[in-house]
């Protein structure tokens, strides 16, 4: 069943959809929308992650930079020799890593999340532009990658399973059903929404909010790394100033249209996937009509405000 925010955004998204389908004529062919698909996996991946972070009643603006630092690391260790597999398991203990750090300095260094993974976000950009030296990281033979370990990664990211369905939406579609147990069928959801609600209630209760707190940037941190290394998959090239940049707006953007509140304590990992589609949607049926890609960031924009608009008015509907 759907709640009322999530029937509210996705009939936002069937109007969309629907004006879409009349206003262009590729909108609803399949190519588009697999492409739509393909375009979404990663945002969407991060923002299944950001959904933990903000239901526990935190934020993490730092996303863009482990994007950037996971996908170029393990280039990095693939070029170097490394078998994939534990390039792939040090990509992502590094996004863990940052999730840690962040989870530590916003729980028991008793930083507001806002700030810590603010200089995170500094910390993180540098550590890659020093790790890279400054320069760009492509994955390809001529640099050291083995044909074979080049092969199966770049399948990882360009890929299709069934020679249809591009591997970049199996993964999103494997995330989002993996984070819908977590946070909806187990304990640690439950403890995420308490936290969330209320920290002190739920200490009372005898949940280590610290805990819940610091498990769910992990989480974040492990899955923009992931989404970092799918991008380095499909196009094996990439550099540490320019990689992710202000990826982070996109995907708190995704998470609160579809339903989470900033304050904590609400949001689901459906309303989420409803909000990347509206995202998706939206940039895929702007690019179709031909209108200025100018226009299509204001655009966003508006939605993104009218979206947080929408969350506050209902806070305070609630509180009265």
């Amino acid at each position: 069943m759907l709640t009322a925010k999530e029937t509210g955004v996705f009939l936002a998204l069937v109007v969309m959809c629907l004006f879409l389908a009349f206003a262009t004529e590729s909108f609803l062919t399949t190519t588009n929308l697999l492409n739509v698909g393909r375009q979404i996996s990663l945002l969407g991946i991060m923002a299944i992650g950001m959904t933990f972070v903000l239901v526990s009643g935190e934020i993490d603006l730092s996303v863009g930079s482990t994007y950037a630092l996971g996908g170029l690391a393990t280039g990095m260790f693939i070029i170097s020799g490394w078998p994939l597999l534990p390039a792939l398991g040090a990509g992502l203990l590094i996004g863990a890593a940052v999730g840690l750090a962040n989870g530590l300095l916003s729980t028991y260094g008793r930083l507001p999340s806002l700030i810590a993974t603010l200089g995170m976000l500094s910390i993180i950009r540098g550590s890659a532009l020093l790790l890279t030296g400054g320069q760009p990281v492509t994955v390809n033979e001529r640099n050291g990658a083995a044909p074979d370990v080049l092969a199966r990664f770049e399948f990882m990211g360009q890929g299709y399973l069934f020679g249809v369905v591009p591997m970049q939406l199996v993964f999103f579609a494997a995330v989002a059903a993996l984070g819908w147990l977590l946070l909806s069928r187990t304990a640690f959801g439950f403890r995420v929404f308490a936290v969330g609600g209320s920290a002190k209630a739920a200490r009372v209760s005898g949940i280590h909010v610290q805990g819940v707190k610091i498990w769910a940037f992990v989480i974040m941190g492990t899955l923009a790394a992931l989404a970092g290394i799918l991008s380095m998959a499909f196009l094996p090239s990439g550099q540490a100033g320019r990689t992710g940049l202000g990826l982070e707006l996109d995907v708190i953007a995704a998470v609160v249209i579809g339903g989470a509140s900033l304050a904590g304590g609400i949001g689901t990992v459906l309303g989420t996937v409803l909000g990347v589609l509206v995202i998706g949607v939206l940039r895929n049926g702007l690019v179709l009509m031909g209108v200025s890609p100018f226009m299509q960031e204001v655009m966003i924009g508006l939605v993104i405000i009218i979206a947080v608009a929408i969350d506050k008015w209902s806070m305070r509907s609630r509180s009265t």
